[in-house]
Parts: structure tokens; sequence; C-alpha cells
């Protein structure tokens, strides 16, 4: 797993439910084997220069405790992410459904970029790396034209429902 470790935990189930915390490194551990691609959406929100919700779907990859994922720099999301890199995710994954707060910022360390065209090409993504951006035949229609620039998001926070057995809601906070 990553070093992203929580600094503090809040359960957030209702006490007479009598549910336990969930557990960080079991949430993280759903989080790294969820795979990007169609039915499997993660939906990204930054915020527009008004101040209103974008919302829209993208492909990503976890890689050492952030969310990493490619752009093109006219995009909207690339555009508000620059004005404002504060933004939110939300996850259906295996056993969770997950949000996350936190801080987009470009990557241009050409080794992250080349582990992450890696990562999307082991999930069926024709891509490669080339310096500090990413190059395909093709990618989502929403993407642009390429070449993709590549995003990680600092996560600060994140709340987990377990969606299966008992369930239960868990909030923890990362800085």
């Amino acid at each position: 797993m990553s070093d992203l470790k929580p600094l503090r935990a809040k359960n957030l189930s209702l006490p007479k439910y009598g549910l336990d915390e969930l557990e960080w490194d079991a949430v993280e551990q759903a989080i790294a084997g969820a795979v990007a691609g169609p039915g499997r959406s993660w939906f990204l929100t930054t915020l527009n220069p008004d101040g209103s919700p974008h919302t829209t779907g993208f492909g990503h990859s976890w890689l050492n405790g952030a969310i990493h994922f490619t752009t093109g720099p006219e995009i909207r999301k690339t555009r508000n992410l620059v004005a404002d890199p504060r933004c939110a995710v939300a996850a259906p994954i295996e056993g969770y459904d997950v949000t996350f707060d936190g801080e987009a910022h470009r990557v241009t360390d050409p080794a992250v970029v080349q582990t992450v065209a890696g990562m999307y090409v082991a999930g069926g993504w024709p891509c490669r790396a080339e310096g500090d951006v990413i190059t395909a035949p093709f990618s989502a229609p929403s993407a642009g034209p390429g070449p993709w620039q590549v995003y990680r998001i600092e996560v600060l926070s994140a709340v987990a429902l377990k969606s299966t057995g008992d369930g239960g809601a868990t909030k923890w906070w990362f800085r």
C-alpha cells in the first residue's frame, strides 16, 4: 500500500447501529484495485470561475496514495484546476462508495508520467509517456486532443460508505 496514513478518523455511523469504524487499509486496498475503464468511471468536481461546480467522469490511477489522471490543457477541468486546485472525487469501488477531497496539481516529473502511462497501458489504453505528457492514438471523447497532461490529486480527506454486509461509514483526514 501507500504511505497515505490518516491523522484522524471519525466513525460516521449512527451509534444506534453499533457499527465499527471502517479500516483505512482495507478501503485503500479496494481503491488500489479499482481499474479505470468503461462502466467504472470516477467523477471529478472542480470549481468554475464563478464558484459553481463542474463535474465530469474521468479515468484514474491510484499511485503512492494519490489519484492521478490525464487531461488536455484546454479542457474545462484543467482550466479550473489551474485557477483553483481544490477538487472532489466520487468513486464507486468494490465494497465501498468513496469520496475524496483534495488538491490537484500538474505532474511534470517524466518518471512519474511514465509510471502513470504504464498503469493505463495495463488497463487497456495504448498510451505512452513522452517526457511530461502522455500520447495515444485516442482517448475519451471529452478529453480533447492529445498530448495529455498528468495531474495528481493530493488526498486531504476521504469518506467511505461500506456497500456490503452491515455497512458503515468513516471519514479520514490526512492533513
